[in-house]
């Protein structure tokens, strides 16, 4: 089996958010598909498996698979328009959150993606003490998006990844308004194994449309400022959210395992 480990949302290896990703004939089992994410140790493996015209595409984390993951799916499309289907301007993928299309924009790969519906909840004295920052607003989709009107403590914050698990939502972000960009964040995803995701895909369908919202714009250019960093160009376009990055090749690997 071959695997490839592509920095997704990067313009050079070592930035951006590293995915593994594995284009197959047909889906190993679970069980199997889980232990090689455990393995690969990424916050993310996907795998793809051709499907009529399309790709069906899971993606699993070190705890489990998961719903949607933006990065993995850009570097599954990279993959894909590198190696298996290089004559194609786009390419669609059937996943748990339906279909998502990715196309190419010049150097960057664009995906379409479902927006997630936000409710604003009561910022608690918890959501405070996990983070180590003061919050100002808190909203629930599948996720936790928490605000600070403190920019520059989100790069260098270090939250109790335990406290966060104790939060709502499958992935906590926090997010604040940006002064090079519209605005900055961080992700983390204590329920799934993995304490930090680098470039959060399927975060921004929650950060984006807050600050679409907020600045009453439709386009915004969006900074994930982990230790990794990454540049999001994204747009909102009613329930859907356009997420366009670039990424780069690390490895390629043979996988040497049997079920």
């Amino acid at each position: 089996m071959k695997c490839y480990h592509v920095d997704a949302f990067a313009e050079k290896v070592f930035e951006g958010n590293p995915a593994a990703v594995c284009v197959l004939d047909k889906y190993p089992s679970d069980e199997l598909m889980l232990k090689i994410a455990i393995e690969n140790n990424l916050s993310e493996t996907a795998f793809a498996v051709k499907e009529g015209e399309n790709y069906h595409l899971r993606w699993f984390t070190p705890g489990g698979e998961i719903d949607l993951c933006g990065h993995a799916t850009l570097g599954t499309s990279y993959v894909l328009f590198r190696f298996f289907e290089t004559k194609a301007e786009s390419i669609t993928f059937n996943t748990m959150s339906g279909p998502l299309t990715v196309v190419k924009k010049g150097d960057l790969l664009e995906m379409d993606f479902p927006a997630y519906e936000l409710k604003q909840i009561p910022v608690t004295p918890e959501m405070d003490a996990a983070y180590g920052v003061k919050i100002s607003e808190a909203w629930l989709g599948r996720d936790l998006l928490c605000v600070t009107e403190d920019a520059e403590a989100v790069p260098t914050m270090t939250p109790d990844h335990s406290k966060l698990a104790e939060l709502d939502g499958l992935l906590q972000h926090i997010t604040a308004r940006g002064t090079d960009y519209d605005c900055v964040s961080r992700s983390f995803c204590s329920k799934l194994a993995v304490p930090e995701d680098p470039v959060c895909g399927s975060g921004h369908c929650h950060i984006v449309p807050l600050w679409a919202k907020k600045l009453g714009k439709e386009e915004i250019i969006a900074r994930q400022v982990s230790p990794r960093g990454g540049t999001l160009h994204c747009k909102m376009n009613g329930t859907r959210v356009t997420l366009a990055g670039s990424a780069v090749l690390y490895s390629i690997a043979d996988l040497f395992i049997e079920e």
